[in-house]
């Protein structure tokens, strides 16, 4: 597994929560805690944006992308409004997740819990080449179910 350097910089009202880290040897994502003062109650189907106290500096041909977390999309049915969310190496200001509740119950958002998490991946940049028309294929422009459910 090769290894990317990525500063960061813990926020004043991130102070005291701990720093992105992979939960385990070969974990994809590292978890992303909630910066909040208070407790923040996101009520059945409300969203939030919630404060992380982290700002990143990615390197040129990186991005990261907040994801949900599995765990709190099984038990409690939030997760990442615009998952994945894009961090782009030239943003430098604080990351902040927009978390939606899904569930039934209302869900309370503590300080310092783990609320999504953030895998950096390498970027493809491309050269777009506008023509006249485009190649055939057996699918054509079928999408959207063109494929259907079963075999």
């Amino acid at each position: 597994m090769s290894k990317v350097s990525v500063k960061v910089l813990q926020l004043e009202h991130g102070q005291g929560l701990p720093l992105p880290h992979y939960a385990t040897d070969h974990a994809a994502g590292v978890d992303l805690p909630a910066a909040v003062d208070e407790e923040t109650v996101l009520q059945p189907g409300a969203h939030a944006m919630v404060p992380t106290g982290l700002s990143i500096a990615l390197p040129a041909g990186y991005e990261a992308q907040v994801r949900p977390r599995s765990g709190l999309a099984a038990k409690n049915g939030v997760t990442v409004l615009n998952s994945p969310g894009t961090i782009d190496a030239d943003y430098r200001g604080e990351i902040k997740v927009i978390l939606i509740n899904h569930g039934q119950e209302p869900f309370v958002v503590e300080r310092g819990m783990r609320i999504a998490q953030m895998v950096v991946a390498p970027v493809t940049s491309v050269s777009w080449q506008a023509v006249e028309s485009l190649d055939e294929t057996s699918r054509g422009g079928g999408g959207f179910g063109s494929t259907g459910t079963k075999s």
